[in-house]
């Protein structure tokens, strides 16, 4: 059997970000869990702000077109955001209004069909105290909504900025060995 091969999300495209460095851990964590995983940078896509005009009037932009494919060809997801303002990053709600369009000349890879009953895990990370727990939990909702399967087992790190080694390793050991937990959830829950 083929490994499960998982795409990480980093939710944020600022260059130093701390969601980067969860999403990096992630990868990282996955693969000792055996999955393939798949890391993306999603200043790679360049993308509008989502508007139905300017879909009707151009389709669905080639950057979200690649988005779409790279999350069809996926057994899973496996997203790292931070917190903005109590929620889940504008970043990441225009990434998924732009992938859950239907694309008329590839339906098959497109639309809400590329995330149904799709294995979803989450991590958050945050200067503050919370850890990002807020934007999970807004993450958990608009991810079922689009109807993929999110696993109850995640991670929120607080005080992430202070969080990391040179290396990009968490440096407390209950986090570490939590993010290897959802890792592994995330790639039996594909299996």
């Amino acid at each position: 059997m083929a490994p499960p091969r998982i795409l990480i999300v980093p939710g944020s495209a600022r260059t130093e970000a701390l969601s980067k460095r969860m999403a990096k851990a992630g990868l990282a964590a996955v693969q000792r869990a055996g999955g393939a995983g798949t890391l993306i940078d999603l200043a790679d896509f360049d993308l509008p702000l989502y508007h139905a005009d300017l879909e009707g009037r151009d389709g669905i932009p080639p950057a979200g077109q690649r988005l779409q494919a790279l999350i069809a060809g996926h057994d899973a997801l496996l997203i790292a955001s931070p917190e903005y303002n109590g929620s889940m990053p504008p970043l990441l709600v225009n990434t998924f209004a732009w992938c859950s369009r239907v694309d008329p000349r590839n339906r098959a890879a497109s639309g809400l069909a590329i995330f149904a009953d799709k294995p979803a895990a989450l991590l958050g990370s945050s200067p503050s105290w919370l850890g990002g727990l807020r934007a999970l939990i807004h993450l958990r909702d608009l991810l079922g909504y689009l109807g993929m399967i999110v696993i109850p087992q995640q991670l929120v790190v607080p005080r992430a900025n202070q969080a990391f080694d040179a290396a990009g390793e968490l440096t407390d050991e209950g986090k570490r060995a939590t993010l290897g937990a959802v890792a592994a959830a995330l790639v039996r829950a594909v299996r």
